[in-house]
Parts: C-alpha cells; sequence; structure tokens
C-alpha cells in the first residue's frame, strides 16, 4: 500500500504524512506528561524514580561494547530525518526547504526520542520486574507493558491503550513511507549516473514519481521481510540491526565525499572551511569508527541469542554482522559486475528530461551532453 502511495505522487505522500505525524506527536506527548506527573506526583509505582542529568551522561560505559552499538541503533531510529534533502527537486523551494526541514526533523526526533525515553524510565522504573524496563518480557513493546499501569481500566485509560496502539501502527507506516521514499530516489539518482540500468532514472509521466525505482524497492523490501520472517523473527532482528551498519557506512562515506568534493573551495572563508569540511569530515570519521566498533561488538556469536538462550550465529559470527557484511559485500559484487557489463559510467552533473519510446508511456532523466 505505502509503495503504491509513493508511486502516486510526492503530494499525496505528503498529506498522508501529515495525519501519521500528527498522531505519533500528540500520542506520545500525552504519554510522557502523564508518565511525569504520575512520577512526581507519586502516583507511579514504588520503583518509579526522578529524572536526572546524570541519565544523559555516558561516563564509565565502554565504547566498544556499549557505546557504539547504541550509537548504531540511533542511526537505524534516525534514519528517514533527511528524506525531505532526498526529494529536494520535488519541494516548492528546492535551496531552503529541504536544508531546514532535515534541520527540524533532527530536533524533533531528538526532543520525542528524549522525552519518551525519560519519560517512560521515570515511570516504570529499570527494575527486572513487573514493568519495570529491565524486564526482558518488556524489551519488545514497553508500551503495552506500561500502558494499563499509567491509564488504568477506565473508559479514559482504555481509550488511552488504544490511542497509544495507534501511535505504534502510525509510526510503522510513516516510517515505511519515507523509506520507500528515500530509497527510490537514490536508485533513481544510481540509474541517471549509470550505476543501475536506466530503467531506475524513469519518471510517471503523470505523477512525476520514479517508477521503476519506486517499485523495485517496495517489492525487495516485502521479500526480504516476509523471507526472513518466515525463517526465523530472530534473523529479521538481525537484518534490522545490520540496516545501521549500513546506514553508518554510507552516510560515513557521504560525509567524507563532502569534504573531498568541496575541496578546492574549503580555503575561501572559515564559514566553507567549517561547513564544507570540519563538520563533514568529522561526521564521516566518527561514523566509520563506530562502525568498526559496533561490527566487532556484533560479530561475537553471543551478542544475539533467541528466546532460549542459544546464540544466533551464520558460518560462526554473529547473525547482525553477517548479515551486514553479507549485504555490503553483496553490493560490491553487483557494482563490479555491473561495471563490467555497462562501462563509461557518466560522471556529469547536469541532466535534461526526455522520452525513452512512444511504447513506453513512461520519461527518463538523462545526462545533458553528448
Amino acid at each position: 500500500m505505502m509503495t503504491y502511495i509513493c508511486y502516486r505522487g510526492i503530494e499525496v505522500s505528503a498529506r498522508l504524512l501529515y495525519p501519521l505525524l500528527s498522531v505519533q506527536i500528540v500520542v506520545l506527548i500525552v504519554f510522557s506528561v502523564v508518565a511525569l506527573v504520575k512520577a512526581y506526583a507519586h502516583n507511579a509505582p514504588a520503583f518509579s524514580l526522578h529524572p536526572s542529568l546524570s541519565w544523559f551522561w555516558p561516563g564509565g560505559l565502554d565504547f566498544g561494547k556499549i557505546i557504539a552499538p547504541a550509537v548504531l541503533m540511533a542511526i537505524f531510529m534516525y534514519w528517514g530525518f533527511d528524506t525531505a534533502v532526498a526529494c529536494n527537486e520535488e519541494s516548492d523551494d528546492p535551496s531552503r526547504t529541504p536544508g531546514r526541514a532535515a534541520v527540524i526533523s533532527t530536533f524533533l526526533l531528538l526532543a520525542t526520542y528524549a522525552l519518551v525515553t525519560v519519560s517512560a524510565v521515570a515511570f516504570a522504573g529499570v527494575g527486572t520486574q513487573g514493568i519495570g524496563l529491565g524486564n526482558p518480557h518488556n524489551s519488545k513493546d514497553i508500551f503495552t507493558s506500561i500502558g494499563p499501569e499509567l491509564f488504568g481500566n477506565g473508559v479514559l485509560g482504555r481509550i488511552g491503550l488504544v490511542l497509544l496502539a495507534a501511535s505504534i501502527l502510525t509510526s510503522a507506516l510513516a516510517s515505511t513511507q519515507t523509506t520507500i521514499l528515500q530509497a527510490a530516489r537514490t536508485t533513481l539518482s544510481m540509474g541517471l549516473y549509470k550505476a543501475l540500468p536506466d530503467s531506475f532514472a524513469k519518471i510517471h509521466p503523470r505523477y512525476l514519481t520514479p517508477t521503476t525505482s519506486t517499485i523495485a524497492v517496495g517489492v525487495v523490501s516485502i521479500l526480504f521481510y516476509v523471507l526472513f520472517r518466515l525463517i526465523s523473527e530472530n534473523l529479521l532482528a538481525a537484518l534490522i540491526g545490520s540496516v545501521g551498519l549500513m546506514i553508518a557506512f554510507y552516510y560515513g562515506l557521504t560525509g567524507l565525499t563532502c569534504a573531498w568534493y568541496y575541496r578546492n573551495s574549503l580555503t575561501g572563508s572559515v564559514r566553507n572551511f567549517v561547513r564544507r569540511g570540519v563538520i563533514p569530515l568529522l561526521g564521516g570519521v566518527g561514523l566509520l569508527i563506530v562502525l568498526i566498533y559496533g561490527l566487532i561488538q556484533y560479530a561475537k556469536p553471543a551478542w544475539l541469542t533467541d528466546d532460549d538462550g542459544n546464540n544466533i550465529t551464520i558460518l560462526g559470527f554473529g547473525a547482525v554482522a553477517a548479515v551486514g557484511i553479507g549485504a555490503l559485500a553483496l553490493g560490491v559484487i553487483l557494482m563490479v559486475v555491473w561495471w563490467a557489463i555497462a562501462p563509461g559510467f557518466f560522471h556529469g552533473r547536469t541532466m535534461t528530461r526526455g522520452s525513452t519510446g512512444a511504447d513506453s508511456g513512461e520519461d527518463v532523466v538523462r545526462p545533458a551532453g553528448p
């Protein structure tokens, strides 16, 4: 359904995102406020806590074992913040709107995650019994565990639980939608620059959206989800964890590429040096360091276990690392194969739109030039 909506048009996608995002934010704010009020008013369980600034300081935590994997998980959760940047040509003001949207979404995500996390920890505590967040039975869905205790069993409580469930569903839908939007624009660009077949650069003449790219991304996502779900939910968890590795990899490369691309203009001004050189370079190096340390942990056989405590491994390595490295290796193989059968990658920067033929019914974004 989300693939069709993304295929149908960027404006349709945007209009659907408005209510999805609104439901999430409103419900999460209500959840957080109620949890914090009860925690401070002593109406929460006995093991509730009062928030402290020390919660935000990672002192004493091992970088390789705890911080790096946590950052990779955060990267996975924040992934999609730059969807507006991926759709910049389709926005009303391409030179300003996408950048502002990316910055606003970053702070919005940070505020939302911090507020919900702090309120949940404050209300439920970190104990290993009952609704405590340290209870392994609550790790998959803390809202279901906390909800009945937080909202009660009255009419308002039941309405609160329904809205909480609705916010989880709308979050999943919105995440799916933004992932397809972003990934389809990536493969569109790859098709334009000859890193994928020309068909990936096709644009629908009426909806003005990538056709082959959107359908391909949707189909591949469905196949991977169904396949891993049928084989094992634990492998699905490994697939989710491995996505963080791949995001860190290509975001890190993007930061390094940015510094290299603007290398000739870095000394033009302090602004250029900081924004085009220092910040992207630090971001790229930081992400690659986190990637390496996180990969070391993910590769350990005991990193991912099933409900019975058995290690989930592939060829003796932790499943998260194996799936992540396997996906990257597959990408390298496909790149080499495509390079061999489609030599002469286009390296220009401009493009025009031309027809693919009367029988195709689609346009293809083509590089300008000879």
